[in-house]
């Protein structure tokens, strides 16, 4: 009996806490989604420098194979044709999408209003100490 209690507890605990876990998730936000593409777009760009990096390897294990095929007098096949290595450069993020623009009454001061005054610019933050 007290067997049969404790898997028909252990059960009812299960089923709860499987509900909870498949709650709908809220869409994400502007925010999220670029940064998700900005994340996807470096992603992408990785690889393409892996893929990059790979191929130099691939190239330079080969020229060593023929050159010391060739030192020691063993035969070797031609090299069979393959595309050049593209290097993809350096990463260049995506421009932000532009801002709405503001009304133009807003960006016009008014008549008799005087300009503000300069602010000073914000004190750069301290290193974070590493501990």
């Amino acid at each position: 009996m007290k067997k049969t209690f404790i898997s028909m507890a252990t059960l009812v605990l299960a089923s709860l806490f499987s509900a909870s876990a498949m709650a709908k998730l809220p869409a994400p936000s502007d925010e999220a989604k670029a940064k998700a593409a900005e994340a996807a777009a470096k992603t992408a760009h990785g690889n393409k420098v892996a893929d990059f990096q790979l191929c130099k390897s691939r190239e330079k294990v080969a020229a060593h194979y023929y050159k010391t095929a060739k030192a020691s007098g063993k035969p070797t096949n031609p090299p069979v044709a393959t595309p050049a290595c593209v290097d993809p450069g350096a990463y260049v993020a995506a421009a932000p999408a532009a801002a709405p623009a503001a009304p133009a009454v807003a960006a016009a001061p008014a008549a008799g209003a005087k300009p503000a005054a300069p602010s000073a610019a914000p004190a750069p933050a301290a290193p974070a100490k590493k501990s």
